[in-house]
């Protein structure tokens, strides 16, 4: 059922930024005069169609190749690679009969669509939602480093102060994109000392493998005591009652809840000795510990709920029209972000394999349960990465297009149209080398697990 649900958000998600992506191409292309033949979300190889009708001269349907979607407009090479129609002499209605500027126009409406569908989802969110984060100068016992971050040089308890000299307001930011980039440097206070670390410009590829968890913690640093103890499990087992607090593993002293979880995990399978603080007495206990490393169940449930002392989030509210320029910048900086990655990626400071995703990789984001801030921020989030992909200069993309129609205009002449047939195939072929290897990519990350 949890492979349902997160299938079918990813397949309403996707549909979603289709369809409005190939409504800004049939919209433009109307608006011109040019004639649309089809609108179709998914793919009908070899004229196979799941549903189909005809309206006002256009056939819309659904194929049943969901790789993406796609208008079909008169007197164009595109993904129908229907020649046929281009053996005769131009028609008026035809794509290739418009003035250069129009077709340009026709091929960046797409890309139009998702930023502008974006920006109005990170509005939206803004204005329903508010902007919520952890006041930095309320973090009082610092950080939580998993595994990438003490190799680095953090340490549990450092508080971090500023990024590259800039202070940090909100905690959150310790894990966003300004740093996770790479090539930044985190001002932090230690004690009495005052450290600069340095975070490399390939901490994305460990992060890729890892998660920002085994970065820095999204949680920040703090003390905790049982508020819950299941019953059944191992923690009610050994003695552990509601209200109780743990202060030393097999005689190690903890305070902190990362403590406590670090120590236990260090004896998974095994019997371990609890000293509990309970009404100012001191109880000492034995308890076994599940193979997740909790004082859960055998089959890796936990056994306990913690009430932990984090400090309060502080949440920001804009009216209708202030919310515009907020969401704006969230959805711009999506796309920067992005196109960031990339950047990497061709400069070689990361791996293909680490930033790129298949619908694999992006189900298991949508979840296994229905979350719609999740749901719509993700489509938010998609909507500028796919208008990004789409501006790269690969034939077959709207990029590629318009990189065409561009240099016709600068040369005054368009292009031949074997030129434009041949490197349509050279980008089909990219794009299927590139959808072979995201998908095998995310197969053999599932096959480790």
């Amino acid at each position: 059922m949890d492979i349902v649900i997160m299938v079918g958000q990813l397949i309403l998600g996707l549909s979603i930024l289709v369809i409005l992506h190939e409504f800004g191409h049939f919209i433009a292309a109307r608006a011109f005069g040019i004639k649309v033949e089809k609108f179709y979300l998914f793919f009908d190889a070899w004229n196979v169609s799941l549903v189909k009708f005809n309206y006002k001269g256009v056939e819309y349907g659904i194929g049943w190749l969901p790789l993406g979607g796609y208008v079909k407009i008169a007197g164009m090479i595109d993904e129908s690679m229907d020649t046929d129609q281009m053996a005769g002499p131009p028609q008026p209605w035809e794509f290739r009969s418009k003035p250069a500027w129009q077709r340009l126009i026709v091929m960046l409406g797409g890309i139009i669509v998702n930023i502008i569908l974006g920006v109005l989802i990170f509005w939206v969110l803004t204005i329903k939602y508010g902007e919520s984060y952890t006041p930095n100068d309320q973090v009082k016992y610092g950080i939580v480093p998993g595994s990438i971050g003490r190799s680095i040089g953090l340490k549990p308890g450092d508080k971090i102060i500023s990024v590259n000299g800039q202070k940090l307001v909100r905690f959150e930011d310790v894990i966003s994109s300004k740093v996770l980039m790479g090539n930044s440097t985190l001002n932090i206070e230690r004690g009495t000392q005052k450290l600069d670390v340095k975070v490399p410009g390939s901490i994305l590829n460990d992060v890729s493998d890892l998660g920002t968890e085994e970065f820095i913690s999204r949680m920040p640093r703090s003390t905790f005591k049982i508020d819950t103890v299941i019953k059944g499990s191992n923690a009610q087992k050994a003695g552990i009652k509601n209200g109780d607090s743990i202060l030393a593993v097999n005689g190690k002293p903890i305070r902190f809840f990362d403590e406590l979880t670090s120590q236990l995990k260090l004896f998974k399978n095994k019997t371990v000795g609890l000293t509990l603080k309970r009404d100012n007495a001191l109880i000492p206990v034995t308890a076994l510990i599940n193979k997740e490393g909790t004082l859960g169940f055998a089959d890796g449930r936990y056994g306990i709920q913690v009430k932990r002392d984090l400090p309060e989030e502080k949440t920001l509210n804009f009216g209708f029209f202030g919310s515009l320029p907020v969401g704006a910048s969230r959805a711009w900086g999506t796309f920067s972000d992005n196109a960031k990655g990339l950047g990497k990626v061709f400069t070689g400071q990361v791996k293909a394999n680490k930033a790129l995703s298949s619908p694999i990789g992006i189900a298991k984001l949508f979840g296994s349960h229905v979350d719609w801030l999740r749901f719509w921020s993700l489509v938010g989030l998609l909507s500028m990465a796919l208008a990004l992909m789409n501006l790269l200069p690969i034939p077959a993309l709207d990029g590629g297009h318009a990189l065409f129609l561009i240099i016709e205009m600068i040369k005054g002449k368009p292009l031949s149209d074997k030129f434009l047939e041949r490197a349509q195939v050279v980008g089909f072929v990219i794009l299927i080398t590139l959808m072979v290897f995201v998908f095998g990519n995310d197969i053999i990350k599932l096959m480790k697990k």
